[in-house]
């Protein structure tokens, strides 16, 4: 241990990083680097270091928990691997787990029951309102067939749409981030594993089919630092992480970056959207925690700044 807080004791600038770097362990996830992303890195890790200089003194295994977490787009796999990278080439052992791995169904599937969930809270909210019948029924299944459903501007032709979005909503809430959703008692457990010295785990991988979904053996013999990045990374609902991290971002910044990457198709579909802003509601919930957060510009902020930039558009 001593030696590892000694390397962390002497650590400062964020090194040079050039060539190809690691990154997180989702099957066929690929990361693009900007410049951006180095300078929100550089900000970052000083103050990541201090922090970590005290939590891994403080473990018998020289081991520490840290998340990266924020809204979709916001570049968390990207930082996750600069911080993992710059802390690997300055003798700090790092692994990087993709908490995308982690939900309990295949994306395909886990959309799908999104869209389920969705729809069933909607429905059983027009008949308990008393607002549904046969004409609204029939409305439904055309709007449900076009997908354009949970979309807002619809209202003011359907006012019963309202009730019914808003339903849905609640619905969906209850589901995103949750545990219905993520297996956030494996990540739990893979933690605590890790901070009491395992050496070896078998850890999740989990594509787009449900061919591709399996175990890989994991060697953590010299590894001192896990970094979890994450939307829910920050969630009450896993414990185990030391030093979260937030990067923040708006709706609007996040739903532009997915429709440039078009990840899954329909990136700008009115459920799309409202699946950001319940994520970045949850988000704001669970800011308090975060030791270290940092703005869509590149600025360390105190959770009261945090608040007044989001009070103000976030921006």
């Amino acid at each position: 241990m001593q030696n590892i807080t000694s390397i962390l004791s002497n650590l400062s600038d964020f090194p040079q990083i050039t060539g190809e770097i690691m990154h997180g362990d989702m099957p066929g996830d690929k990361i693009e680097i900007n410049e951006n992303h180095k300078e929100k890195a550089k900000i970052i890790f000083p103050v990541l270091i201090e922090k970590l200089e005290k939590v891994i003194a403080n473990n018998p295994h020289s081991r520490a928990v840290i998340c990266v977490c924020g809204g979709s787009g916001v570049g968390k796999s990207e930082t996750a691997s600069l911080l993992g990278h710059a802390l690997q080439i300055s003798g700090i052992g790092s692994y990087i787990l993709s908490g995308d791995n982690y939900p309990h169904r295949i994306p395909a599937q886990n959309d799908a029951e999104r869209v389920r969930v969705f729809r069933h809270g909607a429905v059983r909210g027009l008949v308990a309102s008393g607002l549904y019948n046969e004409n609204t029924k029939n409305v439904l299944r055309e709007l449900q067939e076009k997908d354009i459903d949970s979309d807002s501007k619809l209202c003011t032709e359907y006012p019963w749409l309202e009730t019914y979005q808003n339903e849905g909503k609640k619905a969906l809430s209850g589901y995103l981030g949750t545990e219905n959703e993520q297996n956030f008692v494996e990540l739990s457990e893979i933690i605590k594993q890790f901070k009491t010295g395992v050496n070896e785990l078998y850890l999740k991988r989990m594509g787009r089919t449900e061919l591709d979904l399996w175990y890989d053996l994991v060697d953590f013999c010299d590894k001192n630092v896990l970094i979890i990045e994450w939307t829910h990374g920050n969630s009450d609902k896993y414990t185990g992480v030391d030093i979260p991290i937030l990067l923040n971002s708006t709706p609007q910044e996040t739903l532009e970056h997915r429709r440039s990457r078009n990840r899954d198709g329909a990136v700008d579909s009115p459920f799309t959207t409202m699946v950001l802003e319940i994520e970045q509601r949850q988000l704001e919930s669970q800011a308090h925690k975060a030791q270290i957060i940092v703005s869509k510009s590149g600025e360390l902020l105190t959770y009261a700044q945090y608040r007044k930039q989001m009070a103000e558009g976030g921006i």
